[in-house]
């Protein structure tokens, strides 16, 4: 029995249908419940299913069949009749952005499906007009490849709809960002800019930019909108609150790991708000972002001090997140072979680093023994190998380490996973991860490699901790 109350603590179920007594009347509060006529998984190989339980101050002392829990209710246990539902314990979900997805910084979003990137121009020259008080207009949702298209520059769009307020739009999958010729002069970049580590500055044939900023080459352009808003915090606060917490809920999901915690935006801040007045409804334990661009030992000791492992607390500020790679739609996923086509005109063409194998490892060795466990983006073959090298190299064996995506990884490294405890979490409900889709990316690399996107049966041969997550 005491398994069972570890394990059914958090419950999921839908009773707004159902949730009457047997007088069919609402019931009061009360400290004991009693479940009954349902279908109840309790993930308890001794006794999977069951037909009720009962619940005392928060706690599930009973569980069985409908006469074994009635035998043990008192008097006055509010009773709930199930109506043969299914009750199951709380999802985890190991990587979520709740908080970048539920804030209202974002001033609108496009339509991901458009093929014109001219017929953007009235959505977002909307969105100037109604925010002629903002000093950036900051919106999300175009398709890469729709603006890659356009019969003009990038920047030219932009700039036709205003040359004197920055505008700056995320591409939905958050790995490049449009601007116009405003936003570049704030950011400082111009045609003499270098590309910053794990990202590209992409140019016109005379070498000014373009106004498409590549993976983390626009990271600083939305650090700068959002610095721009002043209740930009506030607005986190309420998208957390009012959808994302709510939204998490609704899904049965009661414990998270919010993959990209940007520190610098105060979001761990936001998150402890949200504890401290009692309004956590989910265990959430924080990634924290590792910056490229930082200086590494001052990035260090500032996540030193942001470590936070509470066991009575909700909140845990216990994870980093990095990104070894990008992603393959961009030719910025770390792969061993070359993409099939150049989009950068860059020395290399296999791809880029945003953290580097030998920069991976040093923060591994700095920050595990404090605690922290790494939640680290790699998409590509190379930058999955790269990963799994520098754990191998510098974890101290206490960390449970987990590579996200891994779509695409190296046959040889299938065993590694298991071998350096490293958990694989594979995005398996978005379109491009269906095997009928997979040979879309044949046009990127080798059709072959094509046959085996996120090879979660091939992990789980070789032994592999693995999970599913729904984030992009």
């Amino acid at each position: 029995m005491n398994n069972m109350k570890l394990i059914l603590l958090s419950i999921v179920i839908s009773l707004s249908s159902c949730k009457k007594d047997d007088n069919g009347t609402e019931p009061t509060e009360n400290n004991e419940q009693l479940y009954k006529n349902g279908q109840i998984y309790t993930v308890n190989t001794s006794q999977e299913w069951a037909e009720a339980m009962l619940i005392r101050d928060g706690i599930i002392v009973v569980i069985g069949t409908n006469s074994e829990v009635e035998n043990q209710a008192s008097e006055n246990t509010e009773i709930i009749d199930l109506q043969n539902k299914m009750v199951i314990p709380g999802i985890h979900d190991v990587h979520l952005h709740p908080l970048e997805a539920a804030s209202d910084n974002f001033q609108f979003i496009l339509n991901g499906t458009e093929t014109n990137p001219e017929n953007y121009v009235s959505d977002i020259l909307q969105a100037v007009n109604q925010n002629p008080n903002s000093d950036w207009i900051l919106g999300s949702g175009f398709d890469i490849y729709t603006v890659f298209e356009a019969t003009r520059e990038p920047i030219e769009i932009l700039d036709e709809i205003s040359t004197t307020k920055p505008i700056a739009v995320m591409e939905q999958t958050s790995h490049s960002i449009w601007v116009n010729s405003k936003a570049l002069e704030l950011a400082g970049i111009d045609e003499n800019s270098a590309n910053p580590t794990g990202g590209v500055i992409m140019k016109d044939d005379n070498g000014f930019p373009n106004g498409l900023l590549i993976d983390n080459a626009g990271n600083l352009i939305i650090d700068l909108a959002i610095a721009s808003i002043p209740n930009n915090e506030q607005n986190d606060y309420e998208g957390l609150i009012n959808f994302a917490l709510p939204e998490l809920a609704k899904n049965g999901i009661t414990s998270i790991c919010d993959a990209r915690t940007y520190w610098k935006r105060n979001h761990h801040l936001t998150w402890q708000k949200v504890e401290n007045e009692g309004k956590l409804t989910v265990r959430a334990n924080l990634g924290l972002w590792l910056y490229p661009t930082e200086d590494d030992a001052t990035q260090i000791n500032t996540i030193q001090a942001l470590y936070s492992n509470d066991e009575n607390s909700f909140l845990k500020i216990n994870q980093i997140k990095l990104y070894a790679d990008g992603i393959i739609i961009n030719t910025t996923s770390a792969m061993e072979d070359d993409f099939l086509i150049d989009l950068f005109g860059l020395p290399t063409n296999n791809g880029l680093n945003y953290i580097s194998q030998n920069r991976i490892s040093q923060y591994i060795t700095a920050l595990e023994p404090t605690g922290f466990d790494f939640h680290i983006h790699a998409i590509g073959n190379r930058g999955v190998n790269e990963t799994l090298n520098a754990i191998e190299q510098s974890s101290n064996g206490n960390g449970r380490h987990q590579l996200t995506h891994v779509e695409y990884i190296l046959p040889s490294d299938y065993s590694r996973f298991s071998q350096l405890n490293v958990t694989a979490d594979a995005q398996v409900a978005g379109n491009s991860t269906q095997p009928a889709n997979w040979h879309e990316n044949d046009r990127f690399i080798d059709a072959a490699l094509n046959n085996a996107n996120v090879p979660i049966k091939s992990l789980q041969q070789a032994n592999a901790r693995i999970t599913l997550s729904r984030a992009c």
